[in-house]
């Protein structure tokens, strides 16, 4: 008897410890929180872009004249990249504030009062682009739609390098930043139409170490003879096309350079080109791609 009365013991002592861990357990996977959803505001449209590629939630958007993705389509506006709506972003609770290092200057006091800080991501060139992809892949966990976003855009880098490669001639490229108000600037290889000229296997004839824009020279371009001018129509662009055609028409010095005598300049415009790279970005390659080795001749 005192031994099957053990045995019992020990077999009811056993029931005991396994329920007490199933109960745990269980109890455990009950009461676990869920993963808390993140709260992205992204204030450019470049880094709309990037989210809708890796199917990120957003909570905030830039009011801007570009077709927002449809899965954001009823998302709060929070005013324009270059001035966003602080006290309508800080009501959102979000949990990051996404723009672009080139934007940087724009966030000052209003975010810091608020004791929010924006995380500023670099699309200076389209490696920082991819860079930038993969990162945000790791952070979020949408590996697998980062690498398919960042294979259309190598894929696009190979066949330009491929079309150049057959060419012993490599054009000379002007790269123009229009400005609403009669003004434009001159893009370096450092800006980021300047970097995909080189990647598509063009020239630019103004470099620089550490600068993306410099002050126009009617006499350096002119000493420079570009083949080919690529005009971008960043803000406003009816009206800096506008003001580009009454430059070109008015200014006789544009009449002496190769790219206007054999109309070879072009109008680069959102949503496939713009100030900072963007998921258009092999778009934008293959584009440039055709301007400057052409199957037969420019054409404005």
């Amino acid at each position: 008897m005192t031994g099957s009365r053990k045995l019992g013991l020990g077999i009811l002592a056993f029931i005991a410890i396994v329920g007490v861990g199933l109960g745990v357990m269980f109890g455990f996977k009950a009461v676990k929180p869920k993963q808390s959803q993140p709260r992205i505001v992204a204030t450019t449209y470049a880094v709309v872009q990037i989210a809708d590629k890796l199917q990120l939630p957003l909570v905030g958007v830039p009011t801007t004249a570009n077709k927002i993705p449809e899965r954001y389509k009823n998302v709060t506006r929070v005013g324009s990249p270059m001035n966003p709506n602080v006290e309508k972003i800080a009501g959102l609770k979000p949990t990051v504030v996404y723009s672009v290092t080139t934007l940087a200057d724009q966030f000052g006091k209003a975010f810091s009062k608020r004791h929010i800080k924006p995380y500023f991501l670099n699309l200076t060139s389209v490696s920082a682009l991819e860079t930038t992809v993969r990162q945000m892949g790791r952070r979020y966990h949408r590996q697998s739609q980062a690498t398919r976003a960042i294979k259309q855009v190598e894929t696009a880098k190979q066949t330009a390098k491929q079309v150049a490669a057959g060419y012993h001639h490599h054009p000379k490229v002007l790269v123009l930043m229009g400005l609403p108000g009669a003004s434009y600037m001159i893009g370096t290889n450092r800006s980021y139409i300047g970097n995909l000229v080189s990647i598509s296997g063009g020239r630019n004839v103004f470099t620089s170490k550490d600068q993306e824009y410099i002050q126009p020279n009617d006499e350096s371009i002119k000493k420079a003879k570009p083949d080919v001018i690529l005009r971008l129509e960043h803000a406003l662009p009816k009206m800096v096309t506008a003001q580009f055609n009454q430059t070109f028409k008015q200014d006789p010095m544009w009449q002496t350079i190769p790219a206007v005598k054999h109309h070879r300049v072009y109008d680069l415009q959102e949503p496939d080109f713009d100030a900072t790279a963007n998921m258009r970005a092999a778009i934008a390659i293959s584009k440039i791609s055709k301007w400057l080795y052409p199957q037969s001749g420019g054409t404005t």
